[in-house]
């Protein structure tokens, strides 16, 4: 009965031991230097609150996440979500400001070219529904939730076919 009870208790501490470490990675918050980005092409940062990128990364999974799972490009897996990319862009979207400017207007990857009937943007909120209800602050949330990704993921997020 006692050997019994000790392999029970030890299991049962193992298995806590074990969740309260596994959890604690899931659960932990980011630290300030994860969470600040930059805001606009002036290079001024912004640090997002733990809540705004949670909310960036619900809405990016409901509204983005079908066509750039993994910050990948489905329909042009040449150009991702990733920092390099966002920054050859033209006009470069690898700030927040830009890229909320491409969620309501999105163009080209050269810029010259509207595809807003292509492409789930504010502009075109009639055609893709999801998009319909977004807010200024939900796209800044999921702005930043797109920026602070290559320091999460890192070489994952817009890796394409070798990750997902």
């Amino acid at each position: 009965m006692i050997k019994k009870n000790t392999v029970l208790a030890l299991f049962i501490t193992t298995c806590l031991v074990f969740s309260s470490s596994v959890f604690k990675v899931y659960s932990a918050e980011l630290d300030d230097s994860t969470r600040t980005v930059v805001f606009d092409s002036s290079n001024k940062t912004i640090t997002l609150t733990p809540e705004q990128v949670k909310r960036g990364k619900r809405l990016f999974n409901n509204s983005c996440a079908q066509c750039h799972n993994g910050g990948i490009t489905k329909t042009n897996p040449n150009i991702g979500l990733e920092l390099e990319s966002l920054g050859l862009a033209t006009p470069a979207r690898d700030n927040i400001e830009s890229l909320i400017d491409y969620m309501q207007n999105p163009t080209s990857y050269d810029g010259q070219n509207s595809i807003a009937e292509l492409h789930p943007s504010i502009k075109s909120a009639e055609i893709f529904p999801k998009m319909r209800n977004l807010t200024n602050e939900d796209l800044l949330s999921m702005a930043g939730y797109i920026l602070i990704q290559p320091r999460i993921a890192q070489e994952k997020w817009g890796g394409g076919k070798i990750y997902y």
